[in-house]
């Protein structure tokens, strides 16, 4: 029998005798009256880019859903299985959460397969498929003159979380607290390498640095 990752033995470990003790209260809270975040966010699985490490959420403050490229697929009710959707309608009708973030973030692996067009990895071409969904029928993602693949990349992978604010909008039971104001959507990126978080300014459709006033020099998509 292969041993349990001993890194993770480790991690917990240290949990339990650094950090446990100083929420222990919180945790036996949490277990007794339930969850109730503000905040879901909607990021990438990559191990880079955890949003409970970058916003500094304790236990029970955020509720995360983590894809392939922080996608959100437009609302299908039909018979398929859909994991965001049904995260979203938990968060949305049950939880009551008042902000949704999706977060995308700089060296995105999905993206770059997209980009990049890669053969399937297996049969089922699973990372293919679900990127697909970041393209409406008939629009076509391509670079443009004199844009260098580094900023061509950043460019999508940006679209992408405008795309995704896009899709959130179909969703009946996002759009309607939305409209009311009860909900409200958010798009940020993130930069790996210098740990730098970009929120979108919605009305400008730019997004600007953590920090930055209001009428700076903002990073458009």
């Amino acid at each position: 029998m292969i041993a349990f990752p001993q890194q993770l033995i480790d991690g917990y470990r240290t949990f339990a005798s650094q950090r446990l003790p100083t929420e222990q209260s919180r945790y036996r809270d949490l277990s007794v009256r339930g969850q109730s975040p503000e905040a879901m966010v909607i990021g990438c699985c990559d191990s880079r880019v955890s949003p409970e490490v970058i916003f500094d959420a304790g236990p029970g403050e955020l509720f995360v859903v983590r894809n392939v490229a922080n996608l959100v697929p437009v609302y299908q009710p039909d018979q398929g299985a859909h994991g965001v959707s049904a995260a979203l309608e938990y968060a949305v009708s049950v939880l009551r959460v008042k902000h949704i973030v999706v977060l995308g973030h700089a060296q995105c692996g999905g993206i770059r397969a997209f980009i990049d067009n890669i053969e399937p990895l297996s049969p089922g071409d699973f990372i293919g498929k679900w990127m697909a969904m970041f393209v409406k029928p008939g629009e076509v993602v391509e670079q443009r003159d004199r844009e260098t693949m580094h900023d061509f990349t950043v460019r999508i992978e940006k679209a992408a979380v405008f795309r995704s604010l896009e899709n959130l909008m179909t969703f009946p039971f996002v759009r309607v607290p939305v409209e009311r104001g009860e909900l409200h959507l958010h798009g940020a990126y993130f930069g790996v390498a210098e740990g730098a978080l970009f929120v979108l300014d919605q009305a400008a459709k730019e997004f600007r640095s953590v920090g930055e006033p209001v009428g700076g020099t903002g990073s458009s998509a």
